[in-house]
Protein backbone atom coordinates (compact mmCIF):
# COMPACT_ATOMS: atom_id res chain seq x y z
CA UNK A 1 0.00 0.00 0.00
CA UNK A 2 2.86 2.38 0.78
CA UNK A 3 4.31 1.88 -2.73
CA UNK A 4 1.08 2.13 -4.77
CA UNK A 5 0.05 5.53 -3.40
CA UNK A 6 3.13 7.43 -4.55
CA UNK A 7 2.78 5.75 -7.97
CA UNK A 8 -0.78 7.07 -8.37
CA UNK A 9 0.26 10.57 -7.32
CA UNK A 10 3.12 10.55 -9.80
CA UNK A 11 0.78 9.41 -12.61
CA UNK A 12 -1.70 12.19 -11.84
CA UNK A 13 1.09 14.75 -11.73
CA UNK A 14 2.46 13.54 -15.05
CA UNK A 15 -1.00 13.76 -16.65
CA UNK A 16 -1.47 17.30 -15.33
CA UNK A 17 1.94 18.29 -16.66
CA UNK A 18 1.06 16.86 -20.09
CA UNK A 19 -2.22 18.78 -20.20
CA UNK A 20 -0.48 21.99 -19.18
CA UNK A 21 2.17 21.48 -21.87
CA UNK A 22 -0.53 20.84 -24.51
CA UNK A 23 -2.44 23.98 -23.47
CA UNK A 24 0.76 26.04 -23.64
CA UNK A 25 1.54 24.66 -27.09
CA UNK A 26 -1.99 25.48 -28.25
CA UNK A 27 -1.67 29.05 -27.00
CA UNK A 28 1.67 29.40 -28.74
CA UNK A 29 0.80 27.91 -32.10
CA UNK A 30 -2.97 28.46 -32.15
CA UNK A 31 -5.69 25.87 -32.62
CA UNK A 32 -5.42 23.27 -35.31
CA UNK A 33 -6.44 24.47 -38.75
CA UNK A 34 -7.34 21.04 -40.03
CA UNK A 35 -10.28 18.76 -39.62
CA UNK A 36 -13.82 19.61 -38.52
CA UNK A 37 -12.77 22.78 -36.65
CA UNK A 38 -11.56 24.39 -39.86
CA UNK A 39 -14.59 23.31 -41.88
CA UNK A 40 -16.96 24.74 -39.26
CA UNK A 41 -15.88 28.32 -40.05
CA UNK A 42 -17.45 28.16 -43.49
CA UNK A 43 -20.86 27.48 -41.97
CA UNK A 44 -20.82 31.01 -40.56
CA UNK A 45 -18.87 32.77 -43.33
CA UNK A 46 -20.69 31.35 -46.33
CA UNK A 47 -24.09 33.09 -45.82
CA UNK A 48 -22.42 36.50 -45.48
CA UNK A 49 -20.21 35.78 -48.49
CA UNK A 50 -23.21 34.80 -50.61
CA UNK A 51 -25.09 37.92 -49.51
CA UNK A 52 -22.19 40.22 -50.37
CA UNK A 53 -21.79 38.62 -53.79
CA UNK A 54 -25.52 38.76 -54.51
CA UNK A 55 -26.10 42.31 -53.30
CA UNK A 56 -22.84 44.09 -54.21
CA UNK A 57 -20.42 42.16 -56.38
CA UNK A 58 -22.81 40.59 -58.87
CA UNK A 59 -24.77 43.79 -59.67
CA UNK A 60 -21.57 45.72 -60.32
CA UNK A 61 -20.05 42.91 -62.37
CA UNK A 62 -23.26 42.70 -64.40
CA UNK A 63 -23.34 46.50 -64.83
CA UNK A 64 -19.75 46.46 -66.04
CA UNK A 65 -20.62 43.72 -68.52
CA UNK A 66 -23.69 45.62 -69.75
CA UNK A 67 -21.58 48.75 -70.28
CA UNK A 68 -19.60 46.90 -72.95
CA UNK A 69 -22.75 46.09 -74.93
CA UNK A 70 -25.13 48.01 -77.13
CA UNK A 71 -28.38 46.97 -75.51
CA UNK A 72 -31.86 48.38 -75.64
CA UNK A 73 -34.72 46.90 -73.66
CA UNK A 74 -36.56 44.34 -75.76
CA UNK A 75 -33.73 43.94 -78.28
CA UNK A 76 -30.73 41.64 -78.53
CA UNK A 77 -27.49 42.96 -77.08
CA UNK A 78 -24.34 43.39 -79.14
CA UNK A 79 -20.82 43.51 -77.73
CA UNK A 80 -19.18 46.87 -78.54
CA UNK A 81 -16.27 46.94 -76.10
CA UNK A 82 -15.40 50.46 -74.95
CA UNK A 83 -17.55 52.20 -77.55
CA UNK A 84 -20.08 53.35 -74.96
CA UNK A 85 -17.34 55.00 -72.92
CA UNK A 86 -15.91 56.68 -76.01
CA UNK A 87 -19.39 57.94 -76.81
CA UNK A 88 -19.50 59.76 -73.47
CA UNK A 89 -16.59 61.98 -74.50
CA UNK A 90 -18.68 63.37 -77.37
CA UNK A 91 -22.03 63.44 -75.61
CA UNK A 92 -22.76 67.12 -74.97
CA UNK A 93 -25.66 66.34 -72.68
CA UNK A 94 -23.46 64.14 -70.50
CA UNK A 95 -20.76 66.82 -70.32
CA UNK A 96 -23.37 69.40 -69.36
CA UNK A 97 -24.73 67.10 -66.67
CA UNK A 98 -21.21 66.67 -65.33
CA UNK A 99 -20.82 70.44 -65.09
CA UNK A 100 -24.22 70.77 -63.40
CA UNK A 101 -23.23 68.06 -60.91
CA UNK A 102 -19.96 69.77 -60.01
CA UNK A 103 -21.62 73.18 -59.64
CA UNK A 104 -24.42 71.76 -57.52
CA UNK A 105 -21.98 69.81 -55.36
CA UNK A 106 -19.64 72.72 -54.66
CA UNK A 107 -22.47 75.09 -53.73
CA UNK A 108 -24.23 72.41 -51.66
CA UNK A 109 -21.05 71.83 -49.65
CA UNK A 110 -19.79 75.38 -49.14
CA UNK A 111 -23.10 76.91 -48.02
CA UNK A 112 -23.96 74.30 -45.33
CA UNK A 113 -20.36 74.27 -44.06
CA UNK A 114 -20.30 78.03 -43.58
CA UNK A 115 -23.80 78.33 -42.13
CA UNK A 116 -23.51 75.14 -40.05
CA UNK A 117 -20.24 76.32 -38.49
CA UNK A 118 -21.77 79.70 -37.68
CA UNK A 119 -24.82 78.00 -36.14
CA UNK A 120 -22.58 75.69 -34.08
CA UNK A 121 -20.60 78.64 -32.74
CA UNK A 122 -23.87 80.32 -31.76
CA UNK A 123 -25.43 77.27 -30.09
CA UNK A 124 -22.17 76.44 -28.31
CA UNK A 125 -22.64 79.56 -26.22
CA UNK A 126 -24.92 79.81 -23.22
CA UNK A 127 -28.06 81.33 -24.75
CA UNK A 128 -31.62 81.27 -23.40
CA UNK A 129 -33.66 78.24 -24.52
CA UNK A 130 -30.59 76.76 -26.19
CA UNK A 131 -31.91 73.19 -26.05
CA UNK A 132 -35.26 74.13 -27.58
CA UNK A 133 -33.63 76.19 -30.33
CA UNK A 134 -31.27 73.33 -31.16
CA UNK A 135 -34.21 70.95 -31.48
CA UNK A 136 -36.06 73.33 -33.80
CA UNK A 137 -32.94 73.91 -35.87
CA UNK A 138 -32.37 70.20 -36.58
CA UNK A 139 -35.97 69.48 -37.58
CA UNK A 140 -35.42 69.97 -41.36
CA UNK A 141 -32.87 67.16 -41.31
CA UNK A 142 -35.51 64.73 -40.08
CA UNK A 143 -37.91 65.29 -42.99
CA UNK A 144 -37.87 62.96 -46.00
CA UNK A 145 -36.35 64.50 -49.15
CA UNK A 146 -39.49 64.04 -51.25
CA UNK A 147 -41.65 65.77 -48.63
CA UNK A 148 -39.13 68.61 -48.50
CA UNK A 149 -39.17 68.85 -52.29
CA UNK A 150 -42.98 69.08 -52.44
CA UNK A 151 -43.07 71.84 -49.82
CA UNK A 152 -40.37 73.87 -51.57
CA UNK A 153 -42.05 73.36 -54.95
CA UNK A 154 -45.08 75.22 -53.61
CA UNK A 155 -42.86 77.90 -52.08
CA UNK A 156 -41.05 78.41 -55.41
CA UNK A 157 -44.29 79.02 -57.35
CA UNK A 158 -43.92 82.37 -59.23
CA UNK A 159 -47.46 83.62 -58.45
CA UNK A 160 -48.61 81.68 -55.39
CA UNK A 161 -45.32 80.90 -53.67
CA UNK A 162 -44.53 82.38 -50.27
CA UNK A 163 -40.96 83.29 -51.26
CA UNK A 164 -42.04 85.85 -53.85
CA UNK A 165 -44.64 87.13 -51.39
CA UNK A 166 -41.93 87.78 -48.82
CA UNK A 167 -39.73 89.44 -51.43
CA UNK A 168 -42.64 91.68 -52.43
CA UNK A 169 -43.00 92.82 -48.81
CA UNK A 170 -39.48 94.29 -48.89
CA UNK A 171 -39.80 95.72 -52.39
CA UNK A 172 -37.81 93.08 -54.30
CA UNK A 173 -39.31 91.98 -57.63
CA UNK A 174 -40.49 88.36 -57.87
CA UNK A 175 -38.00 85.73 -58.98
CA UNK A 176 -38.50 82.74 -61.27
CA UNK A 177 -36.53 80.43 -58.97
CA UNK A 178 -36.57 76.88 -60.41
CA UNK A 179 -38.40 78.00 -63.56
CA UNK A 180 -35.39 79.79 -65.11
CA UNK A 181 -32.14 78.15 -66.24
CA UNK A 182 -29.98 80.81 -64.58
CA UNK A 183 -31.52 80.41 -61.12
CA UNK A 184 -32.59 76.77 -60.99
CA UNK A 185 -29.36 75.34 -59.54
CA UNK A 186 -28.94 78.07 -56.87
CA UNK A 187 -32.59 77.50 -55.93
CA UNK A 188 -32.03 73.77 -55.54
CA UNK A 189 -28.93 74.49 -53.49
CA UNK A 190 -31.11 76.63 -51.23
CA UNK A 191 -33.26 73.57 -50.50
CA UNK A 192 -30.22 71.39 -49.92
CA UNK A 193 -28.70 73.98 -47.61
CA UNK A 194 -31.90 74.37 -45.60
CA UNK A 195 -32.16 70.62 -45.01
CA UNK A 196 -28.53 69.67 -44.30
CA UNK A 197 -27.04 72.68 -42.52
CA UNK A 198 -28.22 71.13 -39.18
CA UNK A 199 -26.07 68.04 -39.87
CA UNK A 200 -22.96 70.19 -40.21
CA UNK A 201 -23.95 72.06 -37.07
CA UNK A 202 -24.15 68.82 -35.06
CA UNK A 203 -20.74 67.66 -36.29
CA UNK A 204 -19.09 70.99 -35.49
CA UNK A 205 -20.82 71.14 -32.12
CA UNK A 206 -19.26 67.80 -31.26
CA UNK A 207 -15.89 69.19 -32.25
CA UNK A 208 -16.33 72.34 -30.18
CA UNK A 209 -17.25 70.28 -27.13
CA UNK A 210 -14.01 68.28 -27.41
CA UNK A 211 -11.60 71.22 -27.82
CA UNK A 212 -9.07 71.75 -25.00
CA UNK A 213 -9.45 74.91 -22.96
CA UNK A 214 -5.78 75.49 -22.08
CA UNK A 215 -4.87 77.16 -25.41
CA UNK A 216 -7.78 79.58 -25.06
CA UNK A 217 -6.76 80.52 -21.52
CA UNK A 218 -3.21 81.16 -22.69
CA UNK A 219 -4.47 83.22 -25.63
CA UNK A 220 -6.64 85.36 -23.37
CA UNK A 221 -3.69 85.99 -21.08
CA UNK A 222 -1.64 87.06 -24.11
CA UNK A 223 -4.39 89.52 -25.10
CA UNK A 224 -5.86 87.72 -28.15
CA UNK A 225 -9.31 88.97 -29.11
CA UNK A 226 -12.30 86.79 -30.11
CA UNK A 227 -11.50 86.85 -33.84
CA UNK A 228 -7.86 85.93 -33.26
CA UNK A 229 -8.87 83.02 -31.00
CA UNK A 230 -11.27 81.78 -33.66
CA UNK A 231 -8.83 82.27 -36.53
CA UNK A 232 -5.73 80.75 -34.95
CA UNK A 233 -7.21 78.28 -32.45
CA UNK A 234 -10.80 77.23 -33.09
CA UNK A 235 -10.67 76.93 -36.86
CA UNK A 236 -7.45 74.87 -37.05
CA UNK A 237 -8.56 72.58 -34.21
CA UNK A 238 -11.90 72.04 -35.92
CA UNK A 239 -10.16 71.04 -39.16
CA UNK A 240 -10.69 67.25 -38.80
CA UNK A 241 -14.35 67.72 -37.84
CA UNK A 242 -14.95 70.07 -40.76
CA UNK A 243 -13.35 67.53 -43.09
CA UNK A 244 -15.77 64.87 -41.85
CA UNK A 245 -18.65 67.23 -42.63
CA UNK A 246 -17.17 68.02 -46.05
CA UNK A 247 -16.81 64.32 -46.89
CA UNK A 248 -20.39 63.50 -45.90
CA UNK A 249 -21.88 66.51 -47.69
CA UNK A 250 -19.76 66.12 -50.83
CA UNK A 251 -20.65 62.48 -51.43
CA UNK A 252 -24.30 63.09 -50.57
CA UNK A 253 -24.60 66.15 -52.85
CA UNK A 254 -22.68 64.52 -55.70
CA UNK A 255 -25.16 61.66 -55.90
CA UNK A 256 -28.26 63.73 -55.09
CA UNK A 257 -31.33 62.63 -57.05
CA UNK A 258 -34.61 62.73 -55.14
CA UNK A 259 -34.85 66.47 -54.39
CA UNK A 260 -33.80 67.51 -57.90
CA UNK A 261 -36.08 65.03 -59.62
CA UNK A 262 -39.08 65.84 -57.43
CA UNK A 263 -38.76 69.60 -57.98
CA UNK A 264 -37.51 70.05 -61.56
CA UNK A 265 -37.06 66.61 -63.21
CA UNK A 266 -33.84 68.12 -64.55
CA UNK A 267 -35.55 71.15 -66.06
CA UNK A 268 -36.20 73.71 -67.29
CA UNK A 269 -34.95 71.87 -70.34
CA UNK A 270 -31.79 70.21 -69.05
CA UNK A 271 -30.57 73.17 -66.94
CA UNK A 272 -30.57 71.17 -63.69
CA UNK A 273 -29.91 67.71 -65.09
CA UNK A 274 -27.13 66.07 -63.08
CA UNK A 275 -25.34 62.81 -63.92
CA UNK A 276 -27.80 60.88 -61.78
CA UNK A 277 -30.80 62.30 -63.60
CA UNK A 278 -29.22 61.82 -67.02
CA UNK A 279 -28.42 58.21 -66.11
CA UNK A 280 -32.05 57.69 -65.08
CA UNK A 281 -33.34 59.20 -68.33
CA UNK A 282 -31.02 57.13 -70.52
CA UNK A 283 -31.71 53.83 -68.77
CA UNK A 284 -35.39 54.10 -67.84
CA UNK A 285 -36.86 56.61 -70.31
CA UNK A 286 -34.86 55.83 -73.45
CA UNK A 287 -34.28 52.16 -72.46
CA UNK A 288 -30.61 52.27 -73.46
CA UNK A 289 -29.40 50.07 -70.64
CA UNK A 290 -25.97 49.48 -72.19
CA UNK A 291 -25.16 53.17 -72.51
CA UNK A 292 -26.79 53.86 -69.14
CA UNK A 293 -24.55 51.22 -67.56
CA UNK A 294 -21.49 52.98 -68.99
CA UNK A 295 -22.65 56.21 -67.35
CA UNK A 296 -23.16 54.34 -64.07
CA UNK A 297 -19.62 52.91 -64.22
CA UNK A 298 -18.10 56.35 -64.88
CA UNK A 299 -20.21 57.84 -62.11
CA UNK A 300 -19.01 55.14 -59.72
CA UNK A 301 -15.38 55.87 -60.64
CA UNK A 302 -15.96 59.57 -59.93
CA UNK A 303 -17.38 58.71 -56.52
CA UNK A 304 -14.40 56.47 -55.67
CA UNK A 305 -11.82 59.07 -56.75
CA UNK A 306 -13.63 61.83 -54.90
CA UNK A 307 -13.84 59.71 -51.75
CA UNK A 308 -10.13 58.87 -51.87
CA UNK A 309 -9.25 62.54 -52.31
CA UNK A 310 -11.42 63.62 -49.40
CA UNK A 311 -10.09 60.85 -47.13
CA UNK A 312 -6.54 61.93 -47.97
CA UNK A 313 -7.37 65.53 -47.07
CA UNK A 314 -9.01 64.36 -43.84
CA UNK A 315 -5.90 62.40 -42.79
CA UNK A 316 -3.76 65.40 -43.65
CA UNK A 317 -5.93 67.69 -41.53
CA UNK A 318 -5.80 65.22 -38.66
CA UNK A 319 -1.97 65.06 -38.86
CA UNK A 320 -1.67 68.84 -38.88
CA UNK A 321 -3.85 69.27 -35.78
CA UNK A 322 -2.79 66.06 -34.07
CA UNK A 323 -6.41 64.91 -33.96
CA UNK A 324 -7.77 61.39 -34.38
CA UNK A 325 -11.21 62.11 -35.81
Amino acid sequence: MSVAAPSGVEAAAAAGTARASAAAETRRTGPSRTGPARRSYWVFVLPALITVCAVILFPWAFTLWMSTNEWRVGEAHEFVGLANFARLLHDGRFLDSLWHTLTYTVLSVVAPIVLGTAAALFFHREVPLRGLLRGIFVMPMMATPVAVALVWTMMFHPQLGVLNYLLDLVGIPPQEWVFHPATVIPSLVLVETWQWTPLVMLIVLGGLASLPQEPYESAQIDGANAWQRFRYLTLPLLGPFLMVAVIIRTIDAFKSFDIIYAITQGGPGTASETINLYLYQVAFSYYQVGYGSAIAVVFFVFIILLSLLLLHLRKRAARVTGGAV
